[in-house]
């Protein structure tokens, strides 16, 4: 007995040196050195988000790096320097999750970006774990240009890796890595900030009430996650160069919408989003599952709203279209842009932010 409590003792000992080190090497996530891209709110002592594509950004030394998460927060995408991009899953019950081991002496960079829609997960980031010869470094330096996109599910990646053949969604589809806007932003060295929810519109949601429905994204877009209410978004935190809205496509569902309304609606967001960003320059898209009448209602319902813009002296409001999607570059899930698709959509699209910016 006496020999068994030895060992029992030994043990605990040794468990506590472990979890000391541990300690000793967590870097909470309100560490100033940590960066961030989304809309995040860090005051409960953690990082809380609701959008999809939230990035934590950090260097660190050392051999492996942990992340502690929310348990069952969901996927993320992880790129540890020149590596080839990956993602994990916080699953129910598993919250630390292991991102690299094994890695060569000096500095490294990590990235990781939040793949899904949160507003079900409630994802939290609580910190990383190095071992206990890692460090963190100095904060990481973001690229200067900075974009904002707006939207529904198209811009969620909604069954991105999916077939099409999908009866069911699932969050193992959805990855807005892949998504038409990171591979803008990507492909222009800019940062990405994404508020987006699926099904959301701008006056009504999908198969909402066609007089207009109170939690559309407008009335949402004040607060840092997505409800109506809670925490409200500092704006001076993200001023973004350019602001891209892809809304619309639930606004006209089936079966019958106000066009007047959602003209209206445009009309109002654009007022909205130039009281924010005073020298962002604007585009409205049309999404690429729109086609026939409801396609050229949502086209006139924007353009009647950027008239309205130019009339008040507003020069820097734009439309850009999408070409509707065929099937060329086969379906996601529940038909919406596949993987393929998104990417014909970012070659589409840059060349116009190229246009109206300047960027190379």
């Amino acid at each position: 007995m006496r020999r068994l409590f030895i060992s029992f003792m030994l043990l605990f000992a040794a468990a506590v040196a472990v979890l000391h080190a541990q300690k000793t090497n967590f870097v909470p996530a309100t560490d100033s050195r940590l960066a961030y891209v989304g809309r995040v709110s860090l005051s409960g002592g953690c990082a809380a988000w609701t959008y999809p594509g939230l990035q934590i950004h950090a260097c660190f030394t050392g051999t492996s790096l942990r992340m502690k998460t929310s348990s069952g927060s969901g996927f993320f995408m992880v790129e540890i320097n020149d590596k080839a991009p990956f993602k994990v899953e916080s699953a129910g019950g598993d919250s630390l999750l292991l991102l690299a081991e094994g890695l060569s002496e000096g500095t490294h960079r990590v990235t990781v970006t939040y793949a899904i829609e949160g507003l079900l997960k409630h994802p939290k980031f609580y910190g990383f774990y190095l071992d206990e010869a890692g460090a963190l470094c100095d904060r990481p330096q973001l690229p200067t240009r900075k974009m904002e996109f707006i939207g529904n599910s198209i811009t969620c990646a909604y069954g991105i890796e999916g077939d099409g053949s999908e009866k069911k969604f699932s969050y193992s589809q959805q990855n807005v890595f892949y998504a038409y806007e990171t591979l803008v932003a990507r492909a222009f060295d800019a940062q990405c900030q994404i508020v987006a929810r699926s099904g959301i519109g701008i006056y009504r949601n999908n198969n909402g009430n066609v007089r207009g429905d109170k939690n559309v994204l407008p009335a949402l877009y004040p607060y840092t996650q997505f409800g109506m209410g809670g925490e409200k978004w500092d704006f001076s935190r993200y001023q973004p160069d350019v602001v891209c809205v892809n809304l619309g496509t639930n606004d006209t569902t089936n079966p019958s919408y106000d066009t007047n309304l959602l003209a209206d609606a445009f009309k109002k967001f654009l007022v909205t989003l130039r009281g924010h960003y005073p020298k962002a320059k604007i585009v409205l898209l049309t999404g690429t599952m729109l086609k026939g009448q409801r396609l050229e209602d949502l086209k006139h319902a924007q353009q009647v709203a950027i008239d309205d813009a130019v009339r008040r002296g507003d020069m820097e409001v734009y439309r850009f279209d999408f070409t509707p999607a065929d099937g060329t570059y086969g379906w996601g899930t529940h038909r919406h842009p596949s993987k393929r698709q998104h990417a014909h959509m970012a070659e589409e699209l840059i060349p116009f932010i190229r246009k109206i910016t300047g960027w190379e």
